[in-house]
């Protein structure tokens, strides 16, 4: 154990930090409830209340409880989930199958998400170029598109077709290595190989995959250690013919903040967007959800869903498994009152009006930074530079007055608020960059 704590002392300094990533309701409804039962062999075991709970976090939340307890452990632990509740048996034979299958994958260094695969991938206009695209990179990785880049919105899948092409891989070329890594966590690798001086062991980890998927992408930006170090390997697994896929939230050429020979690279081979679903599509995901899960929803409730949702499938799916975690343990049945009630928080009957909040978020989120890091004293380039155009973009879409924009930043004067629209005013007028962060950031916000 870390300097002498205890399993259950491990876990409370876990909780304490997830809390402080995730924000207080989420954490209270989602990890609150769970218990480490134990912690052996550089695994440990988590009991919830039913599988809904594993669900949620595997989708929102995949790496967090492993990466925040490596940090206090310093070696990597797998996570396993104990179902507390009374489990279906065909599930319970599903669940065994897909823990079977990560867990030899891990053995082998590969962590992919044994879930994402093809067969559980919805097909509809808004995706079929990037599937098809994906399939043929998965039957032949190296020569079919490389590097394939995909972009589009936050959850419209990007995830689960990377993870779908690395286990398609692993399954039609066996004994192929293929790392699956997000733009944070190799991020991370990089500091912690230049603090430790094993960037040796780390070129030696990352340029000698056959395909190498990289998540969210665009969370490099700005980070020039990083970058250089993705350049290099970039080039050598593609001068190997090795296979290299990359997602993100935007196109390459939205991408703030990277060296042009990173842009052009992300370039060379195809470009593939996924859009976001029609209504028909997210019908067609809500029933694949509910089939897997083995839910009973009314057409009603299903459609009820896919209108108010309006493009986002990640939150498609967190509404169902939000209605199966409040059925299984209420006992009531999902109907459209139900929906109603439960999913409140999450959909409305109306259009949200643009708040401050909404822009923080999505400010934040394109700069790889918390949004309460905007409203913090912070003076750093990159925080100073992220606030003010989160200012400028609250008094072009809210009828905020000056005074009202300051406070939500954490108290700043309306002169304050006047600097920093005047500032990205000038800079949009002649830097293409800032222009064209704005006005990205602006039409997702709009969007």
């Amino acid at each position: 154990m870390a300097a002498g704590l205890s399993a259950e002392e491990i876990w409370q300094k876990s909780l304490s930090k997830i809390a402080e990533k995730v924000g207080e309701s989420t954490f209270d409804l989602w990890f609150k409830p769970m218990k480490l039962t134990q912690l052996k062999d550089k695994a440990a075991t988590l009991e919830i209340p039913n599988r809904f709970f594993r669900d949620w976090i595997e989708d929102y939340y995949p790496t967090i409880i492993s990466e925040i307890m490596e940090g206090l452990l310093g070696y990597t632990v797998n996570i396993k989930y104990k179902i507390a509740e009374k489990e279906d048996a065909a599930l319970k034979k599903l669940d065994s199958k897909l823990e079977t299958r990560r867990t030899k994958l891990a053995s082998r260094g590969i962590y992919l998400n044994p879930k994402y695969t093809f067969n559980t991938f919805v097909v509809g206009p808004s995706n079929q170029f990037v599937h098809a695209a994906a399939i043929r990179v998965g039957e032949n990785p190296g020569f079919a598109y490389n590097p394939l880049f995909i972009y589009g919105g936050v959850g419209l899948g990007k995830t689960h077709i990377i993870n779908a092409i690395g286990n398609a891989i692993v399954d039609q070329h066996p004994g192929r290595i293929v790392h699956y890594v997000s733009a944070e966590q190799f991020t991370n690798e990089v500091i912690a190989a230049i603090r430790h001086e094993k960037m040796g062991e780390f070129k030696e980890k990352y340029r000698n995959v056959d395909a190498l998927l990289v998540d969210d992408i665009q969370f490099i930006a700005g980070k020039t250690t990083t970058q250089e170090e993705f350049f290099h390997t970039f080039n050598s697994l593609y001068e190997k013919q090795r296979q290299i896929v990359i997602s993100s939230d935007r196109s390459p050429l939205e991408i703030a903040d990277i060296t042009d020979r990173l842009r052009s690279r992300f370039s060379m081979g195809l470009i593939a967007d996924i859009q976001p679903p029609e209504v028909e599509t997210k019908v067609a995901i809500i029933r694949k959800k509910v089939d897997m899960e083995k839910m009973v929803i009314s057409d009603d409730v299903a459609y009820f869903i896919a209108t108010k949702v309006k493009s986002n499938i990640r939150e498609l799916e967190g509404c169902l498994i939000k209605l199966g975690a409040h059925a299984s343990i209420t006992g009531m049945p999902i109907d459209i009152n139900m929906a109603r009630n439960v999913l409140k928080d999450l959909i409305s009957d109306e259009e949200k009006p643009i708040t401050v909040d909404i822009i923080q978020k999505a400010v934040g989120e394109y700069f790889g930074m918390k949004a309460q890091e905007l409203k913090t004293k912070k003076r750093t380039k990159e925080v100073a530079n992220a606030r003010q155009i989160a200012m400028y973009i609250t008094k072009q879409l809210t009828q905020l007055s000056l005074s009202e924009i300051g406070r939500s930043f954490g108290g700043k004067d309306h002169a304050t608020v006047i600097y920093a629209c005047k500032q990205i005013e000038d800079k949009r007028g002649r830097d293409e960059t800032i222009k064209k962060t704005v006005e990205y950031i602006s039409k997702k916000i709009k969007s």
